[in-house]
């Protein structure tokens, strides 16, 4: 029990609260310590020392940026993330900003929410899949990293083949189906991807890549990869 991962669940919808936190109960490795609705109910429970916070981004009368806003004037410096319904771009900044860890969408297949706690937990910056490409147009105006361009020739071309999904905002499941392998697979090339790239965050990855590609409006770019992926279907 000591070893497990203690997570507080917040959202003002009981019925959303408890089919997570059943969800989260049933993974050997996630202690939910408590489900509540509020931000006194959470101060309470903070109290606790939980690893980490996921929150709903929409609740009333305060939402889940205004929470851990006022959280982190409080002195709270637990990792928090946000499950929403909000596909929003807008949204997605407000929360990067804030210093969330993870934005992950509520239509997502409950194993992917579960592997995206499990790498949240274990440092990475995480986004659902469908707004990999939105975290990627917010980013591209950055700074190139320390990485050098050429870095991705590190790559072999299985690696590369299954970082030009990912880039485009696939999740490993649908990888998989695509390149005709395990699951398990997919995810040992992307531990292997970020090793050889000495990053820390599949979205990282994906943001290097669209930078040695161009911008994702580039028709010739995005022809390529589009034949590309239909390839590696016909497989």
């Amino acid at each position: 029990m000591d070893n497990k991962l203690k997570i507080v669940l917040v959202d003002d919808q009981g019925l959303c609260r408890r089919g997570l936190s059943e969800l989260l109960t049933h993974c050997y490795d996630f202690n939910v310590i408590g489900a509540v609705g509020s931000i006194e109910e959470l101060r309470a429970l903070i109290r606790e020392q939980p690893d980490l916070l996921v929150m709903d981004l929409r609740m009333k009368p305060m939402d889940g940026l205004a929470m851990l806003e006022q959280l982190r004037k409080e002195g709270c410096t637990i990792p928090a993330v946000m499950l929403t319904m909000s596909d929003s771009e807008a949204d997605l900044g407000s929360a990067i900003r804030a210093g969330v860890r993870g934005y992950l969408l509520k239509d997502m297949a409950p194993e992917e929410v579960v592997d995206a706690i499990r790498r949240v937990a274990a440092g990475e910056l995480v986004v659902a899949p469908t707004m990999t490409v939105k975290m990627i147009e917010m980013l591209r105006g950055d700074q190139p990293g320390q990485e050098p361009r050429n870095s991705l020739k590190l790559l072999t071309e299985r690696e590369r083949e299954i970082l030009q999904l990912l880039s485009r905002g696939e999740s490993n499941k649908a990888i998989a189906l695509t390149l005709s392998i395990s699951y398990d697979t997919v995810k040992q090339h992307v531990r292997h991807i970020l090793n050889k790239l000495n990053l820390s965050s599949r979205v990282k990855a994906a943001v290097l890549f669209a930078k040695e590609q161009g911008t994702p409006e580039n028709s010739e770019a995005s022809s390529n990869m589009q034949v590309s992926s239909k390839k590696q279907g016909s497989k």
